[in-house]
């Protein structure tokens, strides 16, 4: 309680701070909460003046009083994915204003400090009846329904006005901008007038004032009273209007907030934490204890999340437990969802779908580490009695073995634990392991002591034994047998870990040791799960020097610029025959002066070992006398990485392309020679390759670029003035990028080039030919959202990001997911900085991958693209 009510206290004080326009009071920086701070300050702000990202800092600090960092980060992030109306639809019931006003006002301001936006929509509750009465009124009910004449209607009217209006003032004190909508919404027709008066039946959703408000950065207030075409106001059920907003805009969350924080089991009288209905459904509705208005509510909830996408789900919870609720994996009310009906399986055979299998199996550590083989597993399963439990398509996938022979001790073990981002969101976890404890009185299991989900294993556990960064748990053994276990487990490993630190696909941790393999070097899966999370810890500390070649250009100004910060990367030599022996500008670390490296000098470097990286950024066709030269130097050891066109479309094998979102990781850390992507290239494939099975036709990309992409040769292409009030469309057919798009991805595309007045960034709109009626909006920024999970350089928006807000930024922004009404066609917007993801820093990517460093270090994380 001591840490809900110094949230509710900090939550008024940054109100307070706001509305006065001071800054919050904060040393944190946005280093401790990288990925919210960061990516908030996109967000909406308030007093047309964006929010100071220590103010957001406070706030999201703050939240780490109900949750881990790790929970909080990865909630933020799912629920900014989509855009501001589709987040959350919270009904809030009349009596919670009357009785709990300044917690629902903290609770609401706290959503809109992390740039949430929740659609809020009340009702009026007790307090009608109290003025009805005041008003000689006496209140009249038939079937539930209450009967509202001219005179209540008229008293219902002003209590809903006067609601509002409390609330929308509370919110404004805390420096929250809420715009009161009382009426335009909802239109209806009478229930039935004889028998209920003025009392109406919900038949349409006007979006238009709530989308006005949300996008001039306000909440919207909403009360539900609905109107016919006549103008006459008409009563209806706030659960109702709530069920049709969400109808409406398909939020993440649909969210009541009541007195009682949850449902409550008559039988248990304990509340209960989440119902999957496609499992539960049927056998609740029997329960003795669901009756009346309890199954009314769970009724209406089902037919409610028919309509909607899986991914949407109910909470009833009390309002001091909004942010738990929402920022948890425990949560604290009622969670409903649909969920998938879980399926037991005991051999391969009972497996129909062998893709969905594969893919599940896909997500375990020894196999995307190379150790295990997805078939050499299923192998060791027909061995062996095992008991498997998954939902539908398999977004948690468990196996049992009943007995493992790598040790004397007779209990089960869980041998595999996958789940998909999506199953540890939507809790099917939780179902999963209950429907094993059901089945089995004892088990044990061995976890990753770095897996981001270790709290929730503890939860499940009865004891626990750690050591050389593995974790032994168990539960239901007595003394002697876990003692026999852990000494089991102390000599030599039971069995490898369920999971590693980024296994869930959930939330990405920041260690992780990868063993190299040679498998395929591009991943295009039946899965959309990233099969190729980033490296994010390195296995070198030693410094590496660099020697940069064509150093006088943009992409080379910036790549210096990277260098001079990166604690292991130092600068031998710079080469540029227009800028010889002038000192290099940008660079602190050395005294330095530009060359003009001849090819004697080159034989001399790589025979006396002074270069470990070599970065060659020269113009197309310019690159080969220098690449053939350090390579003719016996036991040459040094890495090259070509900044140009040359070798992108390499068929020899020597040379790996290097785009780490979209080829194996490991191929890329164990290459000698790497060619770096193309600008358009790169915003192109990372904006395709997600829905390569389901494109039917040839995509299109209509590519706009900042003329600083047009080089320092002066050109139309690069001369402001023809470019002001310009757009100059250039290679419109076989341009260099539509062959190596095509030519990366396996298929045919199309690209249309133009450069306009901007000086750096990029915006790629790309239209998408789909397999007729396959996909829907949603689906699509679901799979682009699974498949870059983990990919710190690559944003996934539910709306069309724009060019201006990508420049200087290092990363890649994908969004928009348009569908046209045939359903046969997605336009894709993506927007890259041309000279950093585009270039210098997807070059260092590479160059921290080839040197055994973290693929990230050195790139600024405050200038990091989030979503």
């Amino acid at each position: 309680m001591l840490a809900r009510r110094s949230v509710i206290l900090a939550a008024r004080a940054i109100g307070r701070k706001a509305q006065l326009g001071l800054k919050a009071a904060t040393t944190q920086s946005s280093t401790f909460f990288p990925v919210s701070v960061v990516e908030l300050n996109q967000r909406r702000s308030f007093n047309n003046t964006p929010m100071t990202s220590s103010t957001r800092s406070t706030v999201v600090q703050l939240l780490n009083n109900i949750g881990s960092k790790r929970e909080v980060e990865q909630y933020l992030k799912y629920f900014t994915s989509v855009s501001s109306q589709q987040f959350a639809v919270i009904k809030v019931g009349g009596a919670i204003i009357t009785q709990q006003l300044p917690e629902l006002a903290s609770c609401l301001a706290f959503l809109y400090h992390v740039g949430l936006y929740p659609i809020v929509l009340h009702g009026t509750g007790p307090q009608i009846n109290e003025l009805l009465e005041v008003e000689g009124v006496e209140p009249e009910y038939i079937d539930g329904i209450r009967v509202t004449d001219a005179k209540t209607m008229e008293v219902v009217r002003k209590c809903f006005l006067e609601q509002n209006l409390r609330l929308v003032t509370a919110l404004e004190k805390m420096g929250v901008h809420a715009r009161p909508i009382t009426a335009g919404v909802f239109s209806a027709d009478f229930l039935d007038k004889d028998k209920y008066q003025l009392v109406g039946k919900i038949n349409g959703v006007n979006k238009s004032p709530v989308e006005a408000a949300i996008e001039s950065g306000y909440l919207p207030i909403l009360t539900s009273l609905a109107e016919t075409p006549s103008g006459q106001l008409l009563n209806v059920n706030a659960d109702v209007a709530a069920s049709e907003l969400a109808r409406e805009f398909e939020p993440l969350k649909i969210v009541y907030l009541n007195e009682k924080g949850g449902l409550i089991h008559g039988g248990t009288g304990e509340k209960i934490s989440a119902i999957n209905l496609d499992e539960e459904y049927e056998d609740l509705l029997k329960e003795p204890w669901v009756k009346y208005g309890t199954k009314l509510k769970i009724k209406e909830i089902h037919d409610l999340l028919q309509h909607l996408p899986r991914s949407s789900s109910v909470a009833i919870i009390d309002v001091n437990d909004l942010q738990k609720e929402l920022f948890t994996d425990s949560g604290a009310g009622t969670l409903i969802r649909r969920g998938y009906k879980l399926i037991n399986r005991n051999k391969l055979s009972d497996f129909t779908n062998s893709d969905l299998l594969r893919a599940a199996l896909l997500r375990d550590p020894e196999i995307k580490s190379g150790k295990l083989s997805v078939a050499s597993y299923l192998k060791h399963l027909e061995s062996v009695s095992f008991k498997s439990y998954g939902d539908a398509p398999l977004e948690v996938l468990a196996i049992v073995v009943d007995k493992n022979t790598k040790t004397n001790v007779d209990v089960p073990k869980l041998d595999k634990f996958l789940s998909s981002r999506t199953g540890w969101l939507n809790n099917v976890t939780d179902n999963i392991f209950a429907a094993i404890k059901k089945d089995y009185k004892s088990l044990y299991w061995v976890v990753n002591e770095n897996d981001s989900n270790l709290s929730w294993y503890f939860s499940k556990a009865e004891g626990s034994f750690a050591k050389n960064g593995e974790i032994l748990f168990w539960f239901g053994l007595d003394t002697d047998t876990a003692a026999k276990l852990i000494k089991q487990f102390d000599v030599a490993s039971v069995g490898s870990s369920l999971s590693s630190e980024t296994e869930s696909g959930v939330f990405s941790a920041a260690q992780q040791k990868r063993g190299f393999h040679s498998s395929a070097a591009r991943y295009y899966p039946n899965s959309n799960t990233n099969p190729n999370p980033p490296i994010k810890e390195g296995t070198n500390s030693k410094k590496s020097r660099v020697a940069l070649i064509g150093a006088r250009g943009y992409v080379g100004q910036n790549l210096i610029g990277l260098i001079d910060k990166h604690p292991y990367f130092e600068l031998s030599l710079v080469s540029s025959r227009e800028l010889s022996g002038q000192k290099l500008q940008g660079y602190n670390k050395d005294n330095i002066v530009y060359s003009n490296l001849q090819k004697e000098e080159i034989l001399e470097l790589e025979k006396n070992n002074e270069v470990d990286i070599w970065v060659m950024a020269l113009p197309n066709g310019v690159c080969k006398p220098f690449v053939d030269a350090i390579e003719s130097v016996e036991g040459s050891q040094s890495k090259i990485i070509d900044l140009s066109a040359d070798y992108r479309f390499d068929t020899t094998g020597e040379w790996t392309y290097g785009l780490p979102e979209l080829v194996d990781r490991n191929t890329i850390r164990a290459a000698k020679k790497i060619s770096n992507p193309g600008c358009y290239a790169t915003a192109s494939q990372l904006a395709i390759a997600p829905l390569k099975k389901h494109i039917q036709g040839l995509p299109t990309v209509f590519g706009v670029s900042g003329y600083s992409g047009a080089g320092t040769k002066p050109s139309k292409k690069n001369d402001v003035e023809y470019l002001t009030n310009n757009l100059v469309p250039y290679s419109l057919t076989d341009h260099i990028h539509e062959k190596e798009v095509s030519s990366q991805l396996g298929l045919s595309i199309a690209f249309i080039p133009h450069v306009a007045q901007w000086f750096q960034g990029i915006s790629a709109t790309v239209s998408i030919p789909l397999k007729p009626k396959s996909l829907t909006s949603r689906d699509i920024r679901n799979i682009y959202q699974d498949r870059y999970q983990g990919e710190d350089l690559i944003t996934v928006s539910g709306e069309a990001p724009l060019v201006k807000d990508i420049s200087g930024k290092h990363g890649v922004v994908v969004g928009g997911f348009a569908v046209n009404s045939a359903e046969d066609r997605v336009v894709v917007v993506a927007t890259i900085d041309n000279l950093l993801k585009g270039a210098a820093t997807q070059c260092l990517q590479n160059m921290n991958l080839v040197q055994g460093y973290s693929e990230y270090e050195g790139i600024p994380t405050d200038v990091v693209i989030r979503g």
